[in-house]
C-alpha cells in the first residue's frame, strides 16, 4: 500500500531555466532523511506540464538513481486524451516495471467529461498500466469533480489495479464519503491538501500527499503520522502563504529561502514569488 506522507517534488531549474541535477540531489537527500514514505515524481508540483520529454526523462533518471530504491516512487502519468496516455504507458512500460511503485494519473482537464466518461477513462487506464494506479482528483484545476460514487465504483470494478485517490477536491464531506466507503476495503485515500491533513488522518484517511514537505519533511511527517489540530494550525499561515500566488511558485521560493543555491526559478505561464511573498514565508519560516 502506498499511504503515509508522499512528498510531490518540485524539479528545480537554473536561472537559466535547465533541470538543476544537483539541486535535486540536494531536494531528495533532505526527503531521504527525514524517512518520508514515498516520492511522487513529475507531478503538478514538478510542472511536468512545461518540460520536454527529454527533460523528463532527466529527472525520472536522476531521482531512480540517486534514491536507489530506498523509497518508494509514483509516477505522475496522466492527461486528457486517453488515447494518449495509454500510449504512454506502453512507451514506459519497463521503466514502470522495475522503478515504480505506482502511477498518479489526474482527471482529463479541459475537457469536462462526464463521471460516465471518467470512469471509462480510468478503466483504460488500469486496464493498460503494468502497475497500480492512484487517482487524482483535483477540480480546481482540471475544471471537473470526479464524485465519491465514481470513485468507489472504480475502486471496486478493478481492485488490486486501481488502489487509491489523492483528493484535491477540498470539500471535506466528499472526500469523508470516500473513506467511509472505502472502509473494509484495500483502497487508500490521499489528502491532497496540506491545510486538511489533521482532520483528514484523524477521520480515517491514509495519508497525505504533499507540497509542504518539499520544505519542512520533519514537521510533515509529524503531522502524518501523529496528527493533531495544533499542529495544524501552526502551520497554518505558513500553507495559506504557498499558495497565495500558485504552485508551485510559493513552495519554490521557500525552498530557495533554505538553500541559498537553488532557484526559485518556475517555467511560463508561471512566474516567480514577488519581493512580499518571499519577506512573508522568510518571517514565518523564522517564526517556526
Amino acid at each position: 500500500m502506498i499511504q503515509g506522507l508522499g512528498t510531490a517534488l518540485v524539479t528545480p531549474f537554473t536561472a537559466e531555466g535547465r533541470v538543476d541535477v544537483d539541486a535535486l540531489r540536494r531536494l531528495l537527500d533532505r526527503q531521504l532523511q527525514a524517512k518520508v514514505d514515498f516520492l511522487v515524481v513529475l507531478g503538478t508540483t514538478g510542472e511536468a506540464a512545461t518540460m520536454t520529454p527529454r527533460e523528463q526523462a532527466l529527472v525520472r533518471k536522476t531521482i531512480v538513481e540517486h534514491t536507489g530504491r530506498r523509497v518508494p516512487l509514483v509516477l505522475g502519468l496522466g492527461g486528457n486524451c486517453t488515447q494518449e496516455v495509454v500510449e504512454r504507458i506502453g512507451l514506459l512500460r519497463e521503466e514502470l516495471l522495475h522503478d515504480y511503485r505506482a502511477i498518479l494519473s489526474v482527471c482529463p482537464y479541459y475537457n469536462k467529461p462526464q463521471q460516465e466518461g471518467l470512469f471509462r477513462h480510468f478503466a483504460a487506464i488500469a486496464e493498460a498500466s503494468p502497475i497500480p494506479v492512484i487517482l487524482y482528483n483535483v477540480p480546481g484545476r482540471t475544471g471537473v469533480n470526479m464524485l465519491p460514487e465514481t470513485v468507489l465504483r472504480l475502486a471496486a470494478a478493478y481492485p488490486h489495479k486501481i488502489i487509491g485517490v489523492k483528493e484535491a477536491s477540498g470539500n471535506m464531506e466528499q472526500i469523508k464519503q470516500i473513506i467511509r466507503g472505502a472502509r473494509g476495503s484495500e483502497f487508500v485515500v490521499l489528502s491532497g491538501d496540506d491545510g486538511l491533513t489533521a482532520p483528514l488522518m484523524q477521520y480515517g484517511a491514509h495519508g497525505l500527499i504533499s507540497v509542504l514537505s518539499n520544505a519542512l519533511p520533519e514537521e510533515t511527517m509529524r503531522l502524518v503520522h501523529q496528527p493533531t489540530l495544533e499542529q495544524q494550525e501552526s502551520l497554518e499561515p505558513l500553507i495559506k502563504a504557498l499558495f497565495a500566488e500558485g504552485n508551485p511558485t510559493g513552495i519554490k521560493a521557500l525552498l530557495s529561502l533554505q538553500d541559498k543555491q537553488m532557484s526559485d526559478q518556475v517555467r511560463l505561464p508561471l512566474v516567480a514569488a514577488s519581493a512580499e511573498l518571499k519577506n512573508n514565508l522568510r518571517k514565518l519560516l523564522q517564526s517556526l
